[in-house]
């Protein structure tokens, strides 16, 4: 495996363990993390394994994007940063192996994003999901393509203009996860359902996956389109320049429109 800094990596039989690891920044999405991330699910993609979980270590499981990365770029380097995550998504379902959300804590923004993108997702009690744009300045436009194609519509409408976080029990409701269970039942559960979820022809499995999502991306691929420029534009607005420097700033933001 690979040395990165920002996630760990381990394989035990066939299954890889990516885990996401900056927890003093709340596992934050910046441009090396997103990256990193990008290079261990290619890499595990190629191998012979079966499985992948994706965990976070720390309090939460991924707040989203890291504020101090786009507050610092432009135009174009937001839309770079925005296009990499987007690479990353579209990765995690092309992959042939089962991609398993290990939740725990808080999974915002595109830490929800990423949640909503794994094939399946197991979360402990304590869990919370969020796209807390739509009370900021910074609207959660990419993060909401794939929530919406777990959801449904009313609901991603309610999570993006609310930005209100739902628990874990409306969440499995929603259809955002498939399992809650207890904290110290949380491994355990997603060993039992990644299990389940890898039993059969390797070939065949792989085969279904991907023609599950070849179906589903007509629609999904035309809005991240455009969800990626619309996205990388609005981070320049006053509002967004102003939720993010409020944010990083630790005060409360003035908003400017």
């Amino acid at each position: 495996m690979a040395d990165y800094e920002h996630i760990t990596v381990e394989r035990a039989d066939r299954v890889v363990r990516i885990t996401m690891n900056r927890p003093a920044r709340r596992n934050s999405l910046s441009y090396d993390h997103l990256a990193e991330l990008l290079s261990a699910f290619r890499a595990a993609g190629e191998s012979d394994a079966t499985g992948v979980v994706l965990a976070g270590n720390g309090p939460v499981f991924s707040a989203g994007h890291d504020f101090a990365d786009v507050a610092a770029r432009d135009l174009a380097g937001v839309r770079s940063l925005l296009s990499l995550c987007t690479d990353l998504m579209r990765t995690i379902q092309s992959v042939p192996q089962i991609v398993i959300a290990r939740v725990h804590g808080l999974a915002t923004a595109a830490g929800c994003q990423l949640v909503a993108t794994c094939d399946l997702a197991v979360a402990a009690e304590s869990a919370g999901f969020a796209l807390p744009g739509g009370k900021g300045g910074w609207f959660c436009h990419t993060p909401a393509v794939p929530v919406a194609r777990s959801v449904g519509r009313k609901r991603l409408l309610e999570m993006a203009l609310t930005g209100d976080i739902i628990d874990a029990r409306t969440a499995e409701s929603w259809g955002l996860v498939n399992r809650v269970v207890p904290e110290s039942d949380l491994d355990k559960a997603v060993d039992d359902l990644l299990f389940r979820a890898t039993r059969g022809s390797d070939a065949s499995r792989a085969i279904g996956k991907q023609t599950i999502y070849a179906q589903l991306d007509r629609p999904e691929a035309d809005g991240y389109a455009v969800a990626l420029e619309v996205m990388a534009a609005a981070s320049q607005l006053a509002g967004a320049k102003e939720g993010m420097a409020a944010f990083l700033e630790k005060r409360s933001p003035v908003w400017p429109d």
